[in-house]
């Protein structure tokens, strides 16, 4: 009744006074039977936060943040975790005040359980709410601290990030070497580190972090490593180093793509004799061993006719060309989980030239024993 005596008679002002206080009773209602739903914090906070008192802004953000999650599991603290990142940035941005934002920040570190689990969005943002203090100090002493209790991929992204905008790159070769050391199978950070290296002019030092990254036990990329450090040395121009790390490449993996990539450096050098020999020594690879597969070997004949296309003549064209295998459709028989014959499925194959002549004189030898066994019965 009050209400609507309000809408008809008060003031603009009034009128809101009147919502927002019914908006109040709601929320506070809510929070009574479930004080662990965030999201009503989160309205309740919104709401104060547009009417721009600070006092009542901060009762409820003390308010919310004093309820927290009852179990120490981390997806019971996501949604927690904001309000006191939303609490450190207004206090920061829309009060002004540096001071009680550092203090937020730091409450709000001391309650996660960080033994069992952490949030490296905190500890950053915490940071880099230093770095705007112009406190830089107190900002790596927060990522050295978060690194010693809970050492994190993004975390090390990040204080890499801050020393690089720093230009302090000591401090970054510090950091990579405390973050190979955490996650040495790491290939993105080896090849980061290494091409920093390479930015800076230290081609040794850069040639140095690739030999150790290529010599770990255990990477996680391994093709990805192998092609920044041949990339490196292509860059370099060191041609001669560029092959050595073809050849032990070789060693490891007779993969296609490391067969063409090996074919268009030489070609790149204009050295059309050598590409072509790399593309001749990958063919009879493929030729001689079944179990590469039919669809590298199409690869690798695509890529060759690609290059005699435009490096070679007619008659290399032709020879690469009629090398190019027929696709032919066949059928095949599908298991069930049982192992009883389920369906059979209709699959593309690949027949080459090579493979014809073999089937042929299978054919002719067929015959010809067939033949001879005739002649003798007779």
């Amino acid at each position: 009744m009050y209400s609507a005596f309000e809408k008809k008679h008060g003031t603009r002002e009034t009128v809101e006074d009147v919502i927002l206080s019914k908006r109040r009773f709601q929320y506070e209602e809510e929070i009574k039977e479930n004080p662990l739903n965030y999201d009503v914090w989160f309205d309740y906070i919104r709401l104060e936060e547009s009417k721009g008192i600070k006092e009542r802004v901060r009762e409820v953000y003390e308010r919310a943040i004093a309820n927290r999650p009852p179990v120490q599991e981390k997806r019971f603290y996501k949604r927690y975790i904001f309000l006191w990142i939303n609490y450190a940035i207004y206090e920061e941005l829309e009060v002004k005040n540096s001071e009680r934002a550092r203090q937020v920040w730091r409450a709000c570190l001391d309650i996660i359980p960080h033994k069992k689990f952490t949030f490296a969005k905190v500890w950053i943002m915490a940071a880099h709410f230093e770095v705007r203090q112009k406190d830089l100090s107190a900002a790596r002493k927060l990522l050295g601290v978060a690194l010693g209790k809970c050492p994190k991929e993004k975390l090390f992204k990040s204080y890499i990030e801050l020393e690089l905008q720093l230009v302090e790159m000591d401090r970054c070769r510090k950091i990579y070497e405390k973050y190979l050391e955490f996650l040495p199978e790491n290939c993105k950070a080896w090849v980061q580190y290494a091409e920093l290296e390479g930015s800076l002019q230290e081609d040794e030092r850069a040639r140095a972090i690739f030999e150790m990254a290529v010599n770990q036990p255990t990477l996680d990329m391994p093709e990805m490593l192998w092609k920044a450090y041949i990339d490196f040395e292509i860059k370099c121009k060191a041609h001669k180093r560029v092959r050595a790390l073809y050849d032990r490449l070789f060693k490891r993996t007779k993969h296609v793509r490391v067969w063409i990539s090996r074919a268009q450096f030489e070609a790149s050098l204009d050295d059309v004799k050598a590409a072509r020999k790399v593309f001749e020594d990958a063919d009879a690879y493929f030729k001689s061993n079944e179990e590469a597969g039919k669809e590298e070997r199409v690869m690798l004949v695509e890529s060759w006719l690609d290059f005699e296309t435009n490096y070679g003549s007619n008659k290399s064209v032709k020879i690469v060309r009629d090398k190019l295998p027929r696709r032919v459709k066949n059928k095949r028989l599908v298991k069930g989980e049982d192992g009883s014959d389920a369906y059979w499925e209709e699959y593309y194959d690949y027949i080459f030239p090579d493979e014809d002549k073999k089937q042929n004189t299978f054919k002719l030898l067929e015959m010809a024993r067939a033949w001879k066994k005739q002649k003798s019965t007779d």
